[in-house]
């Protein structure tokens, strides 16, 4: 049964991509800082809305929409990676090796998403 938010596989995979993400944006050069705050931005709001739409799950529609949300944020992620694998080659290996790993979360997000039932059961 889920009790708490880190029950929630989603939630713990996305925390556990912050550091791979932040290592690979804290190596681009200070001209692309645009580009590395809204990595991070996109990378913490996934979490943050997994866990602030757990926190109103006694509503199902209510959390299934902040799941909707995080996966926005997932898939906006994805996208700053794939702008790093194109515009700095020495960032592209690792840039597309966490993309794939972003890739799966979304396809786990939605899978939550689709199934989530009201009160917290799958």
């Amino acid at each position: 049964m889920i009790r708490d938010v880190t029950d929630l596989e989603v939630y713990k995979e996305a925390l556990k991509l912050l550091p791979e993400l932040y290592k690979i944006v804290n190596n681009l050069p200070l001209s692309e800082r645009y580009l590395e705050l809204q990595a991070k931005r996109a990378a913490k709001s996934v979490s943050a809305n997994i866990a602030e739409g757990f926190a109103k799950r006694s509503s199902a529609k209510e959390f299934r929409r902040y799941l909707l949300i995080a996966l926005a944020s997932n898939d906006e992620v994805i996208t700053h990676l794939r702008t790093l694998a194109i515009t700095f080659p020495k960032a592209k290996n690792e840039a597309s090796a966490l993309q794939e790993k972003y890739k799966v979360l979304s396809k786990r997000i939605n899978t939550l998403h689709k199934n989530w039932r009201f009160g917290g059961s799958l």
